[in-house]
């Protein structure tokens, strides 16, 4: 019986989907490799590999077989591609054109030795898109961004998607969400064509112009927008619910609850930035890693606290999360304090903190990303994480995220803020 290596339920999927993966027409107690591959837009391979023994039926299933060894062990059905590593260090995987797929090359090799002979092979396509999803580049006024609209009238919770101070116009976690039932904006404000890298001051009025852009579009549901943010997206995410009207929810990942870098304008003031201090940068080793951990002032203190958002003041309904490996800044310790201070108010918010889990906490199946290239600073940056942990974390996080949205973007009545 020749060896057959199957993608289950489909072999064709959303990138956030959980599969199956098993191997039939093995030996009874055969012992073999598993190696799974993908090659990303920029030619980098991203390679896996995990020693099983067969059941004495032949036959593997990752649902419930258990690993020996290899990029992980134990039972882990997603393990081979949360576990994928490219070669060159300091590598991540990340989605620039969500129009293609990614495709996840999986091989059965004889015995555990992947030079071995190769048993079966299969491929899992991987796509960033569901069917039926639009995308729709967005230039309106000062509005650099991306559209995305799920298949049907409608109506659909309205999204704005705000990614972190790396800039560039992040497409692959909108698209998703848009092929999860949510009408999604990709919106850029740093280093994006004619938007600079780092500008002097960034306006409450652009974000205010994506939230008004979102609430036209006629297959949003009129109750209110809901934002989220990745790191310095993450602040900005609480500021658009505090100063904003219509936003409904907003969850803040990775992030902290003061203004961090940038002066932000608002309505007719300016919230400075939080102080920090870039002499407090370490290197780690000999790499030439830079971690960002020390440098901010704490938020504790009170000589920093006119740089605080007033979250308080918002109507909106709140979710952080937070990374207790997070190494890139401390984002568990600033989630906490701001969560504190909410509590301390009367406010009911959620807040989930994820042991050994790093910074960039993204849709389930990309890979942890311990350190990578920082757009703005050019360096390799620390964002921290642990393999396993970091997959749990993401796979959890995803799941409250769409939860914390469908349950506050759905009810009856909008809601306006009350500055």
């Amino acid at each position: 019986m020749a060896v057959s290596v199957k993608v289950l339920p489909s072999p064709k999927c959303l990138f956030d989907d959980p599969i199956q993966i098993k191997v039939e027409g093995l030996s009874p107690l055969q012992e073999v490799t598993l190696r799974a591959s993908l090659t990303d837009e920029n030619g980098e391979l991203f390679q896996s590999f995990a020693y099983y023994r067969a059941e004495s039926n032949g036959e593997l299933d990752l649902t419930c077989s258990s690993a020996l060894g290899g990029s992980y062990s134990g039972v882990e059905p997603m393990g081979l591609l949360w576990s994928l590593e490219s070669k060159t260090p300091f590598k991540r995987l990340a989605k620039k054109n969500v129009l293609t797929p990614f495709y996840v090359h999986v091989e059965v090799f004889e015995g555990h030795d992947i030079t071995s002979q190769l048993l079966g092979k299969c491929i899992n396509e991987r796509k960033f898109l569901g069917e039926g999803v639009e995308r729709i580049p967005v230039r309106e006024g000062r509005l650099r961004a991306t559209l995305f609209l799920p298949p049907g009238s409608g109506s659909f919770p309205g999204l704005i998607d705000l990614y972190g101070s790396g800039g560039g116009l992040v497409e692959y976690r909108a698209s998703l969400l848009a092929s999860r039932g949510f009408v999604t904006l990709a919106l850029a404000y740093l280093a994006f064509e004619d938007i600079p890298a780092f500008p002097d001051i960034l306006e409450l009025d652009y974000f205010g112009e994506a939230v008004e852009f979102l609430r036209k579009q006629q297959q949003v549901k009129g109750t209110g927008i809901g934002v989220l943010g990745l790191s310095k997206g993450a602040d900005l995410a609480l500021s658009l619910a505090t100063f904003l009207p219509g936003i409904q929810a907003a969850v803040s990942i990775s992030g902290c609850g003061v203004n961090s870098f940038i002066p932000l304008r608002v309505n007719g003031f300016t919230i400075p930035p939080h102080p920090y201090d870039l002499g407090r940068m370490k290197t780690v080793g000999d790499s030439g890693i830079i971690d960002f951990s020390e440098v901010l002032d704490d938020p504790r203190d009170p000589a920093t606290w006119a740089c605080r958002i007033p979250v308080e003041k918002s109507p909106a309904k709140l979710l952080f999360l937070s990374a207790q490996d997070d190494r890139n800044w401390k984002s568990e310790l600033y989630c906490r304090e701001v969560v504190h201070c909410l509590r301390q108010c009367g406010r009911d918010v959620e807040f989930y903190s994820y042991p050994g889990a790093g910074h960039l906490l993204e849709p389930p199946y990309l890979p942890l990303c311990q350190a990578s290239i920082h757009k703005l600073s050019g360096g390799y940056m620390l964002w921290g994480g642990q393999w396993r942990e970091h997959a749990r974390a993401q796979d959890d996080s995803w799941h409250r995220i769409q939860v914390f949205f469908q349950q506050h973007l759905l009810a009856s009545d909008a809601i306006k803020s009350n500055l």
